[in-house]
């Protein structure tokens, strides 16, 4: 614990008896330019915060072509104009079904056929190719008798742990099956493919309607539908109630996080309310005024998981004071998450 303070004191030293002044403190202008690359989304914001994600690819629109795939069962009917009598005392037995075991069905007279990343159309071409090698002008018609069913995970805030999928589904149907809760926090949401993150935008889909997010789901995908509480902002200072608040759209104007906070106290320092942002080793400190805030356009001034509000006194009467209202508001776990790494704690 001594390391989280002397970090907090190395971070924050000048705050005593007034705001943090720095060189390397900012002004509004860059807080209204950071503000502009936060709309543009979840993408943005997750590079704009260290990550290194591209855009969603045009290709995870498209739907998934149906493939015959290991534990599907395949039922199979031979058809021959002058022969049928001879068929019919097989019939059943081929109707009965054959199972893909290791991409390959194991049929009667014809051997093993190879039949993955194949669709239905295209193994039944091939199977018939085969068995007019054995018989003449015999027509071959497959259909499956079982399929081994693909799903989707879900786990998090919903009723439903799993859904079945076909290729054709996509994120927005499975949301709505899922009966996802108004209150899910879709910012922090996500979607896992192959053990990677898709940066797919919840918010915007659900919100915004934004069908360029309307990925089509796969086998195996799995889903993750974060709680209202799983990400804050966090107000600080001479406010009527300071804390944690819950952001669960991935940004939050600052007039508004004000409001939520009860407003500013008469006590307040309407010329040094301050935004810190960004890992405590290394964090951005905006320096704006009460008139930026309420004349600058909303959308100009947005907040994102993790920041901190803090609303200095007329003046500062103490460090200790300043301290003892920020510190006991976060837990290691807080600090861990916003990126204090290679700290040793003594």
């Amino acid at each position: 614990m001594r390391s989280y303070t002397l970090l907090l004191l190395l971070i924050l030293a000048g705050c005593a008896n007034r705001p943090y002044l720095g060189k390397d403190a900012l002004g509004a202008q860059d807080f209204v330019m950071d503000s502009y690359q936060i709309q543009l989304g979840k993408v943005s914001q997750l590079n704009f915060e260290g990550g290194l994600f591209e855009p969603l690819s045009p290709d995870l629109l498209d739907e998934v072509v149906d493939i015959v795939d290991n534990g599907d069962v395949i039922a199979i009917r031979l058809f021959h104009p002058t022969k049928q009598n001879e068929l019919s005392k097989i019939a059943s037995f081929f109707d009965s079904g054959f199972t893909v075991e290791n991409g390959q069905l194991t049929l009667p007279l014809i051997g093993s056929v190879v039949v993955q990343n194949l669709t239905l159309n295209q193994v039944q071409s091939l199977v018939e190719q085969k068995f007019k090698e054995q018989i003449h002008d015999v027509e071959v018609f497959l259909s499956y008798k079982e399929r081994l069913e693909k799903r989707v995970e879900i786990a998090g805030q919903t009723q439903i742990t799993s859904l079945p999928v076909n290729g054709k589904m996509r994120l927005f149907d499975l949301l709505s099956k899922a009966k996802v809760p108004t209150n899910a926090n879709l910012f922090k949401s996500y979607l896992v493919r192959n053990d990677k993150l898709l940066p797919v935008d919840f918010v915007k889909l659900i919100q915004n309607g934004d069908m360029s997010q309307n990925v089509v789901m796969r086998a195996k995908d799995k889903v993750y539908i974060a709680g209202a509480e799983s990400s804050n902002f966090y107000v600080m200072g001479e406010v009527k109630t300071e804390g944690a608040f819950p952001i669960s759209t991935g940004t939050v104007p600052l007039r508004e996080a004000l409001a939520k906070a009860g407003g500013i106290l008469v006590t307040g320092d309407r010329a040094f309310i301050q935004v810190i942002r960004g890992n405590l080793i290394k964090p951005k400190i905006y320096t704006l005024t009460w008139n930026h805030i309420i004349h600058l356009p909303t959308n100009n001034m947005l907040l994102i998981p993790g920041d901190i509000v803090y609303v200095a006194a007329t003046p500062i009467t103490q460090w200790n004071r300043f301290v003892n209202q920020l510190f006991p508001s976060f837990t290691a776990y807080e600090f861990f998450r916003k990126g204090i790494s290679g700290v040793i704690i003594q």
